[in-house]
């Protein structure tokens, strides 16, 4: 029985939460629990939601038995637990020829993935990872130079160093769209990610009612296709070509080895300095882990003006490392004072977005500083519904 639910759950409820977590991360709406209840009730329509709603009470006759072999595990713990002094005997005897199970089989998830042409590799003692060699298609140095001001525009690449730029960009591969060409079709397998060098790449969502939606519009600078190799999903989305573009593509293995580990390392490090920060505790974990992916990364020398009062503000900046003080001048031709000073954890900049203001004082380093920024767009975004909170905050260069 409880093998039926497992492939139930496989064959008809992760199709439709693996759509739904694409749909989430692909238009990123403020109202989570809105969205989610409206995405689900227009799916009714279709064959698949009606068979997850008539899964309910076999999902509930799941829990029942899963509580039942709970019951039968604990009946076996007290014969186990005579032999655990044996074990620990044996294990001490035997240390060096210990093997970890972990190592020797596949985890779970690795297990039940429902595509295998989608699902992450795991690498132990029993699933040896080889050396990983990228492809390498021969590049002029002006093309590997405008490669390199594309990928500076992406922060899917920011978190990658100077040496895996270089593997990134030896591995991407020219590629020419003539104007409405279709190259990505929603809910196929991704085996690959594009950076728009030239033109527009628009890509549209199928609607429950059958029409195309336009979603996103991809121009220079930007990448698509990523969420089917960062996320391990189907395609979340058509893409198709709104005139002639030069793209650069990147295949799935050069990707999952050099820039989703590195990204994985960065969110990772991130999501621990954003809970640090109060003002940013208040966030869902979903959102603080989109908020790390765009996080972009800016260092600047002592004594460099980051911001400057009465420039228009366009960035808002979350100091990782170092010191900086905020000096305002309230009279012009008079010397400015100093109004605030900044540590790691600190932010600053978001006046000026806030009320669509000229800065209000100018941001200088005292010491060398790794800043951590967001544009004014995504700022808008992912901070929106902070944005009584950071105006409370705001009053600190009057």
């Amino acid at each position: 029985m409880a093998q039926e639910h497992q492939e139930y759950i496989q064959q008809k409820v992760n199709p439709i939460l693996e759509n739904l977590v694409t749909q989430l991360l692909l238009e990123r709406p403020e109202d989570l629990a809105r969205f989610m209840i409206k995405w689900l009730s227009e799916q009714t329509k279709t064959p698949a939601a009606a068979a997850l709603t008539e899964g309910v009470n076999e999902l509930a006759e799941l829990k029942e038995e899963m509580e039942k072999l709970q019951e039968e595990v604990k009946e076996l713990e007290a014969e186990v637990g005579s032999l655990e002094k044996a074990e620990e005997d044996d294990d001490d005897e035997d240390e060096d020829d210990d093997v970890d199970a972990e190592d020797l089989a596949p985890p779970p998830a690795y297990m039940t993935r429902q595509r295998a042409s989608v699902s992450a590799e795991a690498y132990g003692n029993w699933n040896k990872q080889s050396e990983f060699k990228a492809p390498t298609f021969p590049k002029t140095d002006d093309q590997k130079k405008r490669i390199s001001s594309v990928l500076q525009e992406s922060f899917l690449f920011s978190s990658l160093d100077a040496k895996e730029i270089g593997v990134v960009i030896d591995a991407m591969q020219e590629k020419v769209v003539e104007a409405d060409a279709q190259i990505i079709n929603q809910g196929d397998d991704g085996d690959c990610l594009y950076v728009v060098e030239e033109g527009q790449m628009n890509c549209y969502k199928k609607q429950p009612e059958g029409d195309d939606k336009l979603v996103k519009e991809c121009k220079a600078g930007s990448a698509f296709g990523e969420l089917a190799l960062l996320y391990n999903c189907p395609r979340a989305a058509s893409v198709k070509a709104n005139e002639k573009c030069v793209l650069w593509q990147l295949d799935r293995e050069t990707f999952n080895h050099i820039v989703r580990d590195a990204a994985a390392k960065r969110r990772e490090r991130y999501e621990d300095f954003l809970k640090s920060i109060p003002v940013l505790q208040q966030m869902e974990a979903y959102e603080r882990m989109t908020l790390s992916d765009a996080l972009q990364i800016q260092q600047v020398k002592e004594g460099e003006t980051i911001v400057k009062q009465g420039d228009a503000g366009d960035k808002f900046f979350i100091l990782e490392d170092g010191t900086c003080v905020a000096e305002k001048v309230y009279v012009e031709g008079t010397v400015a004072k100093e109004v605030m000073q900044y540590k790691s954890g600190d932010y600053f900049g978001e006046l000026s977005l806030l009320k669509d203001e000229p800065r209000a004082a100018s941001v200088i380093a005292k010491t060398d500083c790794r800043l951590l920024t967001l544009s004014r767009k995504t700022f808008k975004q992912l901070l929106g519904p902070l944005e009584d909170i950071l105006k409370r905050n705001a009053t600190r260069y009057t």
